[in-house]
């Protein structure tokens, strides 16, 4: 099921989800990354960047690559991070022929409703990742951490247009991988004429341990801990070629 929020709806993004409701967020990831080793900021592949709220704050701290498929989601982010590279492509099958120092996967994971999806978007992630070098993922849920919520907000803009949403987060079938977001938006467009739409999101939903064994799949040393929000952060290291070859995933604090 395509999500209007990244299609046809992707120019209303900036007044759902903009930049300063990542300040904290960013504030929580920036000390768990690598530090610049030399004089040149490290680089850093961000896989699903969408509208590039969460690189607003981290340009000042990397070189960035942002690449997502969605070509409304890439102007909106080009739009506030003109200073970084835009690149079309699939989380899942992006092949850049360099590598980075860091690899971010936010939230566009959860579109990854199949093992097999997340096991491409890993392989994808540690193939553009230099040896000894960091991936980062950073799932809205793990299986432990799921809780159905709601949420609701919005904002307004200079040219009269205006947003509010009610954000319904529910697992209608908990034997399954998946969970449902429901997302009623409901938009005043410039001429002060409002109008309603729904946009459903299925996501993933995979237990903790199934993730850690993904990483070590794709030749990844994991750990996972809690972020300040109690959200779960997966963060891994490319094994150093001919390495050992035992199980390199910890955990740290409880989830759930």
């Amino acid at each position: 099921m395509a999500q209007r929020m990244y299609d046809d709806l992707a120019g209303w993004w900036p007044l759902l989800s903009p930049p300063s409701e990542y300040v904290e967020e960013a504030a929580d990831l920036l000390p768990r990354l690598p530090p610049p080793s030399g004089s040149q900021p490290a680089t850093l592949l961000e896989l699903g960047s969408g509208g590039g709220s969460l690189a607003f704050h981290l340009k000042r701290h990397f070189r960035l690559t942002l690449t997502d498929r969605s070509p409304g989601m890439l102007a909106v982010s080009q739009a506030i991070n003109a200073e970084c590279e835009h690149l079309p492509g699939d989380m899942r099958t992006l092949r850049l022929d360099r590598q980075f120092d860091v690899v971010l996967v936010h939230d566009a994971i959860m579109y990854a409703t199949e093992p097999a999806a997340v096991e491409e978007t890993l392989r994808t992630a540690a193939i553009h990742c230099r040896e000894g070098g960091t991936v980062a993922v950073l799932p809205d849920f793990v299986r432990e951490t799921f809780v159905a919520e709601t949420d609701h907000g919005g904002h307004d803009a200079a040219d009269g247009r205006g947003l509010r949403y009610l954000e319904w987060v529910s697992d209608p079938d908990p034997d399954d991988d998946t969970y449902v977001v429901d997302y009623v938006l409901v938009l005043r467009h410039g001429d002060g004429e409002v109008t309603v739409t729904h946009d459903r999101h299925v996501e993933g939903l995979f237990a903790r341990a199934r993730w850690l064994q993904w990483f070590d799949e794709a030749g990844l040393s994991a750990r996972s801990s809690l972020d300040s929000s109690g959200r779960v952060i997966f963060i891994g290291t490319i094994r150093a070629a001919g390495g050992p070859e035992s199980r390199g995933t910890t955990d740290e604090g409880t989830a759930g």
